[in-house]
């Protein structure tokens, strides 16, 4: 792991928000079940926690215990994943209220940006994984935009790149098959 990842994660696991890149724009990151950390990142965005966040995994085996699947249904994700895709999974009780918002379930994505699954490794994991801009302002598709709309409030922002012309992950329900974005 280079110096830079090592950074990011020291932080996120310090209770810090970072930037970093996914497959499709920058994203805001912290530790889920740091529910300072978490509130920061709300504030960051004027977010209300009610709406929930999406967790980010390095893998499928990283959600073992915050989400309850059918082995059919891991048998699914296990054929998608990774890909820009969201699935809203029946979270367990080890998911906080913070992270679920008025949901029974937990939107979770094992993206296929070897960076931000990077992360999730190293914070040992899911991390949280929500766009990297303000209620209302367009999403930050590199590090300069990141680092300029949002720089004094996060704590880090990693090096990457992101796909241009990439559009927002699809988020699908899991048990119904129904596409929400």
């Amino acid at each position: 792991m280079n110096q830079h990842l090592d950074t990011a994660i020291r932080i996120l696991r310090a209770g810090g928000v970072i930037a970093y890149p996914t497959e499709t724009v920058y994203g805001l990151g912290c530790d889920p079940f740091d529910e300072a950390a978490v509130a920061r990142l709300l504030a960051i965005k004027d977010r209300p926690v009610d709406k929930g966040l999406i967790l980010l995994a390095a893998d499928l085996d990283q959600l073992d215990g915050l989400v309850s699947l059918t082995p059919d249904q891991r048998r699914e994700l296990a054929a998608v994943w990774p890909a820009p895709v969201t699935y809203l999974l029946p979270a367990t009780d080890r998911v906080p209220a913070w992270i679920r918002g008025a949901h029974d379930k937990v939107a979770v994505r094992v993206g296929p940006h070897p960076l931000a699954r990077a992360l999730a490794r190293g914070l040992g994991s899911p991390l949280v994984s929500t766009s990297a801009n303000r209620a209302g302002r367009p999403s930050a598709r590199n590090r300069f935009l990141a680092a300029r709309n949002l720089g004094a409030d996060v704590d880090f922002v990693v090096t990457g790149q992101c796909d241009p012309l990439a559009r927002p992950s699809t988020i699908i329900d899991l048990e119904s098959g129904r596409v929400l974005r």
